[in-house]
């Protein structure tokens, strides 16, 4: 890859419409994971890695917390003119309208190409959390001296009705695209699964601005609706198998090809069950392959008594006497008073519990105050009089109105560290 000049394009406008209400006030991409990133930080985190640091975020709906995040937590080297990750919103170049689709936001940035000139063009979506090597992607493209490669995961045919299906051979090269097909093309090589397409492309450049350019007089503006149907009548299309990516460090216990969409509330909550454990199926730690995110300059979590069980503690918490965690998520500068109670619950950044209450399967958004003795979780129909409830059962508090520095800070230190 030495000789490959690369840059990327990552799609983080996705309004998130199923991950409401923690969407109603950032863009899907945004939205936290874990006890300390954002979902699109994996994304980034898999560019950087395979070493191609030349990356423009396409942001649209609702962008301003991912635009601080990103200058707060994505600066990599002010000195070096070709490593960066920027921030780029609807430039309306070609018209006065906001991004209509996947290759429209690229047609409206064809001139960062032009500019760069690179031999490879990535667009990656920012919705996913997985580890991948993009380089075995590349090399890949190369070896198969594709036009178009597409990052594919194999599914259980059963499933397959559900996404975007790749028909291709032996070789991985395409044959047809199938949109939710009701009986999708199984794999040459295993007729129990399918190719689901990821949204990963690489393309070369020169390709790719051809297509953009024919798209555009055409009025299209998706590459899966579009670009791609009509390059495969001319050009070489590959099918990546993700299946065969190897990332270093990544351990015999977990899920070998780890990938999840968080579309919905229950996809996200259950992505978060896979990250606990003492065996997780997705493990945070990996010094090979590190997942970046803020450097957050706060202390560390301080844990005054109670029981905690199989649960992960982001900064700068605080949990007091008598608190009981169990299979739970806690984000930074939190408060965890007396005598509380949380099974199954992910708690954001800046979040005060009140002594005593009692919460089950909740998601707290930032921001908020649980009053003392407030029970959640245990009553789903006074629950959705109150907040949204998943089909699943999950109950998600959205986000709060309530300042740091306004609310009372005992135990919690004097101000904060928030971004």
């Amino acid at each position: 890859m030495q000789n490959e000049r690369i840059i990327a394009f990552v799609m983080a406008g996705g309004q998130g419409a199923r991950l409401q209400p923690l969407t109603t006030g950032r863009s899907k991409p945004s939205v936290p994971f874990g006890s300390r990133y954002r979902i699109v930080d994996f994304v980034l985190s898999n560019l950087v890695n395979s070493q191609i640091q030349t990356i423009y975020l396409l942001v649209q709906y609702k962008s301003q917390s991912l635009i601080e995040h990103v200058r707060k937590a994505w600066t990599i080297s002010p000195l070096l003119q070709s490593q960066f990750v920027t921030v780029v919103p609807p430039q309306m170049m070609s018209g006065e309208h906001w991004f209509q689709g996947t290759a429209d936001a690229i047609n409206q940035n064809i001139n960062l190409i032009e500019e760069h000139r690179p031999n490879l063009v990535a667009v990656f979506g920012a919705d996913h959390i997985y580890r991948m090597d993009i380089r075995q992607m590349v090399e890949f493209h190369k070896t198969s001296r594709a036009d178009v490669t597409i990052a594919a995961l194999p599914v259980p045919l059963r499933d397959a009705a559900s996404f975007g299906v790749i028909a291709a051979d032996a070789e991985g090269r395409i044959q047809a695209f199938e949109e939710k097909p009701a009986n999708p093309t199984p794999l040459p090589s295993d007729p129990t699964q399918a190719f689901a397409s990821m949204g990963n492309y690489i393309f070369n450049a020169e390709v790719l601005i051809k297509a953009l350019k024919e798209t555009q007089e055409a009025g299209e503006t998706d590459f899966g609706q579009h670009v791609l149907p009509r390059l495969l009548r001319t050009h070489r299309l590959f099918a990546y198998d993700f299946a065969t990516n190897a990332v270093p460090g990544v351990q015999p216990y977990e899920t070998p090809v780890y990938w999840r969409d968080l579309g919905t509330i229950d996809a996200y909550f259950e992505a978060h069950r896979d990250v606990l454990g003492a065996e997780p199926a997705f493990d945070m730690f990996n010094p090979d392959w590190p997942i970046f995110s803020s450097g957050y300059q706060g202390p560390v979590a301080r844990v005054l008594g109670g029981e905690i069980r199989n649960s992960l503690l982001g900064a700068a918490t605080m949990i007091h006497e008598g608190a009981k965690l169990t299979n739970s998520i806690i984000r930074r500068e939190t408060v965890i008073e007396e005598d509380v109670e949380l099974e199954d619950c992910i708690v954001m950044d800046y979040v005060r519990i009140g002594r005593g209450a009692r919460l089950r399967k909740v998601i707290v958004d930032r921001h908020n105050i649980i009053e003392a003795g407030d029970q959640i979780g245990f009553d789903a129909a006074q629950d959705r009089r109150r907040f949204h409830v998943s089909e699943g059962g999950v109950t998600v508090i959205p986000q709060g109105r309530v300042s740091y520095f306004a609310r009372d800070t005992r135990g919690s230190g004097r101000g904060g560290y928030s971004e």
